[in-house]
């Protein structure tokens, strides 16, 4: 059952899943998205002879190729730690191919999992088995540095023009979410950045990974930065990603929650995260 939250609870939920306010004042908050305290099962792979993932090579900073031809990416690196966690190391293997490709090769047994960005429906879990979640895309807004803008964020922006991205379920949310605020659309990204940094538009309201990159470029000039949230609302962001199994192959999804849970806990998570999204989207 999908959930509506209110800004303000939506961005106390979210808080959950920060480090501590000491470590946040230190460093970009990195995202926990496990109970801590919570004891999952450790799974014996032993009897299978390899467990080998199936990836792409275009999804920056995901998977790509580095200056060398080298598969490379925050799933690689991911895929590398979930092995070491499930004592397999040497029998993980991380195959790159085209898209389209994917699903039938797991079909046929060329790979026991694909972790390239399958967004979780109904549809997709009708066809494989999933981990849960081990990285979700928040909402943020962006501010040009000169305001001090806090929460409760929606009481600082009624009659505020806001830009977002026309049709996209960040326009539905900020429509519902933030009545008070005079919605501003754009049909591409670089113009909507274009109108924040002139002044133009009060904020902008969008995907925080895509803000976080943006943010960090020479584009930006250093003119804008996060305020208020994150806001997580999965009826209109979806659920994140996670890594893909065989419908019939559930005991495998659960055996990643094991060592997805164990990266987090063990602070190898934030340190990847942090690596390949320096700006935090969180």
């Amino acid at each position: 059952m999908r959930i509506k939250l209110r800004p303000i609870i939506m961005a106390l939920a979210a808080a959950a899943f920060l480090y501590g306010s000491a470590q946040a004042a230190e460093q970009p908050p990195a995202p926990m998205f496990w109970d801590m305290k919570e004891r999952l099962p450790k799974p014996d792979l032993s009897a299978r002879t390899r467990l080998r993932f199936l990836t792409t090579t275009d999804f920056p900073p995901f998977n790509y190729l580095d200056r060398d031809g080298r598969l490379s990416g925050f799933h690689i690196d991911l895929l590398r730690a979930i092995c070491v966690e499930l004592g397999i190391p040497d029998k993980c293997q991380i195959q790159a191919m085209p898209w389209e490709q994917l699903d039938d090769a797991l079909e046929r047994g060329r790979g026991e999992a694909i972790i390239a960005g399958i967004a979780i429906t109904e549809e997709t879990r009708a066809k494989y088995a999933f981990s849960r979640p081990y990285l979700q895309f928040p909402a943020r807004f962006m501010m040009p540095k000169t305001r001090a803008v806090t929460e409760p964020i929606h009481e600082k922006i009624h009659g505020e023009r806001i830009g977002v991205i026309a049709g996209s379920g960040h326009e539905r949310m900020l429509r519902e979410y933030f009545p008070d605020a005079k919605v501003v659309t754009y049909s591409r990204q670089e113009w909507l950045y274009a109108d924040l940094r002139a002044g133009k538009i009060a904020g902008a309201f969008g995907d925080g990974m895509r803000f976080a990159f943006w943010l960090a470029g020479s584009e930006a000039s250093g003119c804008c930065r996060f305020v208020g949230g994150p806001y997580m609302a999965p009826e209109y962001l979806g659920v994140g990603l996670a890594l893909a199994t065989k419908i019939d192959d559930p005991q495998l999804a659960a055996a990643f929650d094991y060592a997805l849970q164990q990266i987090a806990v063990k602070g190898r998570f934030a340190e990847l995260y942090l690596r390949y999204f320096p700006v935090s989207f969180f």
